[in-house]
């Protein structure tokens, strides 16, 4: 038996305009009745909505219909619809909360926006530096642990992430810093020149590659390299299970995946910074032969004349630290990610950004400290 068609008729009861409307408001019955309402309306004289819709004559009804027979009472402060049915009047509720109450308009104010960006900004970095120091005591615990029972140190797991970190890295590693040793010594020609004092562009290159660029640039480029390969290792073993495997059967994470990492890396840094040192120092006496007919052998007597080991050391304090701290960040964020692969790409990316930025902050650090004490 095919539905009512839908019917409407404008009356008035004690001088309030009221709609009656009857038969089967349901999606199919009410194509083309938008075009019939409105010409009713206005054959009525109805210039706007009524206040009241009295759909007691309602046979059959849907949400289409439920909310044409709204949109008939408006949205006044005295706008009502009543129902015989108590299934009709639940729909009509429901309807109204869900999709009649348009969300206020809000104006933003940028100022308010701007600071609120930053209230958010600050308190994810400090939930990040609480749960990155609770990440180091539990890598810490596990150390300690280790070290009271030494069989449970995985060398050949250490062995195999220094070959990646340490081993495949020196060709990187040794062409960039000596690319930078030839850019300070051009540089330092070309400025103390004009001084009459090019002679001193060794101990640019001496000091600066020992001190600062040598290990800077190193722990940038691992920071690039190993770090973000140990958050893409770990994190696609998060969204494998993998991980959650190991804690099900008793391996704890943190030593059979982050301490073999942080342990290589750490014994590793400084290897390549020394790699990086001399690289950068030969690219710089290779500079100097050519803008200074130097010879190798008067660059490097210069250089043990005026350098003296201390700046070597200097470099070298600062190289096992920043491979802890690359490992740390690299690790702990491999193990938050969650979910599916973009949450890998958006961690690695992370984890860079953040090994990076915790270095150069380090490398401050240690300058001032060095400053202070005067070496």
């Amino acid at each position: 038996m095919a539905d009512a068609e839908p019917t409407i008729r404008f009356t008035t009861r004690g001088g309030q305009s009221v709609v009656e409307v009857g038969g089967a408001w349901t999606v199919f019955s009410l194509r083309g009745f938008r075009q019939k309402a409105s010409k009713a309306v206005k054959s009525a004289g109805a210039g706007r909505a009524a206040a009241l819709v009295d759909a007691s004559a309602v046979q059959r009804l849907d949400t289409a219909g439920a909310l044409e027979i709204l949109q008939l009472a408006g949205d006044g402060p005295n706008a009502r619809v009543q129902a015989a049915d108590k299934a009709h009047a639940d729909l009509f509720e429901v309807v109204q909360k869900n999709m009649c109450a348009a969300a206020p308009e809000r104006r933003v104010n940028w100022f308010a926006h701007w600071l609120e960006e930053v209230g958010r900004n600050v308190v994810e970095i400090y939930r990040q530096l609480v749960n990155l120091c609770a990440f180091f005591g539990e890598i810490l615990v596990v150390f300690l642990e280790a070290c009271l029972q030494p069989r449970r140190f995985r060398a050949g797991a250490v062995v195999r992430q220094m070959y990646e970190v340490w081993v495949r890295a020196l060709v990187i590693v040794g062409v960039l810093t000596f690319l930078i040793g030839v850019v300070i010594a051009y540089q330092g020609v070309q400025q103390l020149r004009q001084f009459g004092a090019e002679t001193f562009t060794v101990e640019a290159v001496g000091i600066g590659m020992f001190r600062e660029l040598g290990v800077l640039l190193t722990a940038i480029i691992v920071a690039g390299r190993s770090g973000s390969a140990f958050t893409a290792q770990i994190g696609t073993m998060q969204v494998n299970q993998e991980v959650d495997a190991m804690r099900t059967i008793g391996l704890n994470p943190i030593e059979w995946l982050v301490t073999p990492r942080i342990t290589a890396l750490v014994i590793s840094m400084p290897l390549l910074t020394f790699w990086g040192d001399m690289t950068g120092v030969l690219g710089g006496a290779v500079a100097c032969t050519v803008y200074l007919d130097f010879t190798f052998v008067q660059f490097f007597d210069r250089l043990r004349d005026t350098v003296g080991p201390w700046h070597f050391y200097v470099g070298m304090i600062k190289a096992p630290v920043f491979g802890a701290v690359i490992a740390i960040v690299g690790c702990f964020e491999g193990l938050q990610v969650h979910g599916s692969a973009e949450s890998v790409g958006q961690l690695t990316t992370k984890s860079v950004v953040e090994a990076i930025f915790s270095v150069i902050v380090l490398d401050a650090i240690f300058s001032v400290i060095f400053l202070l004490a005067n070496v």
